[in-house]
């Protein structure tokens, strides 16, 4: 009986090790199914968002195309649709003006790091766009010739272009332009305030009319267009102040032949001549009295510094650079030419 209890208890040992084992088995073999399934359908989640992901930044690229690079403003509101390459060589016209204010440059990201200080070296084609607006080549050119560029520029700063996001700017307003972030505007005068600049305004605007009226009658006196040269044929943009300083304060011509009154302002003698014989006799520019008796040549040193200012001769197809004490003999060329 004993012998026959052992073999039964050895008999049932065995069968529920085999049991172990098989569950063991099984065991080891399920979780590398799973793990490969798992495996597998990442794989196409990840090609799926691949794709999606790729299509995304090639159409970010192609509304990057339709942007400008400084402002951020469409192409497609401009109607002749002008554009310019940041990457590329300056055009005709900026060569032109640039050489007038004795600049050098040859690519737009030299003249935009000079004029606008932006660096356009380092950009990426996947997030910066390649091309800028006519409106801002206007800037460019209005900053490099000193002229108010704020009604064409709007714009504190250049736009600081990021990588595409889910959030992309550019991708939501890419037919408008990217948007602009809204100015906190100023707090409002008092009303009393607005009346003393409105009544201030008023009066600035009545005597800018009287001068601007005053102005145009002495250019009607003086009608010297046909025989003064005006200051659009300097070879170079001088600033502002000293064509000022060159030029006539009654017709805005270049001095000819140069006067200058008691009150130390500088006039062409025919045309002061005529103005004090029709206006009176006092100065057009500060109404100090004035006489042809006090009217004196300037210094010297004046005049040797305007002959020696370079022209361009306004004859068609000459365009030769004189200075302009030679421009006289010049022109006899021409005559003896004809």
């Amino acid at each position: 009986l004993a012998n026959n209890n052992k073999g039964k208890i050895a008999a049932s040992l065995d069968q529920v090790i085999e049991k172990k084992t098989d569950t063991v088995a099984l065991m080891s073999h399920s979780p590398f199914e799973t793990d490969t399934g798992l495996n597998k359908s990442m794989q196409i989640r990840d090609k799926g968002a691949f794709h999606v992901s790729q299509r995304e930044a090639k159409t970010h690229q192609e509304n990057l195309q339709h942007l400008c690079r400084i402002c951020g403003g469409s192409f497609k509101t401009d109607p002749c649709k002008r554009s310019h390459p940041v990457h590329g060589p300056i055009d005709d016209e900026m060569q032109v003006l640039l050489r007038k204010k004795e600049k050098k440059a040859t690519s737009w990201p030299d003249l935009l790091a000079k004029v606008l200080k932006i660096d356009v070296k380092g950009d990426i084609d996947t997030i910066h766009p390649t091309k800028f607006c006519h409106q801002c080549w206007t800037v460019v050119q209005k900053k490099l010739s000193n002229s108010p560029y704020e009604i064409f520029f709007p714009r504190r700063s250049p736009v600081e272009w990021q990588p595409h996001s889910s959030s992309c700017d550019v991708c939501g307003t890419s037919p408008r332009g990217v948007k602009r972030k809204k100015q906190v505007l100023n707090p409002q005068l008092s009303k009393k305030l607005r009346i003393v600049a409105g009544r201030a305004r008023k009066i600035r605007q009545i005597r800018n009319l009287k001068q601007v009226n005053q102005k145009i009658l002495m250019k009607k006196i003086a009608s010297c267009k046909k025989i003064h040269l005006s200051t659009k044929i300097l070879a170079v943009d001088y600033p502002l102040d000293f064509v000022k300083s060159i030029s006539c304060q009654i017709c805005e011509h270049i001095l000819a032949d140069p006067v200058e009154t008691t009150c130390k302002h500088l006039f062409c003698r025919a045309c002061i001549l005529k103005c004090l014989k029709v206006m009176g006799s006092y100065c057009p520019a500060c109404r100090y009295p004035c006489f042809p008796t006090d009217l004196v040549s300037p210094v010297k040193s004046f005049l040797s510094i305007m002959n020696s200012l370079p022209v361009i001769c306004p004859v068609k197809d000459c365009q030769e650079e004189v200075c302009l004490g030679k421009y006289c003999h010049h022109l006899s060329r021409h005559k003896e030419i004809k």
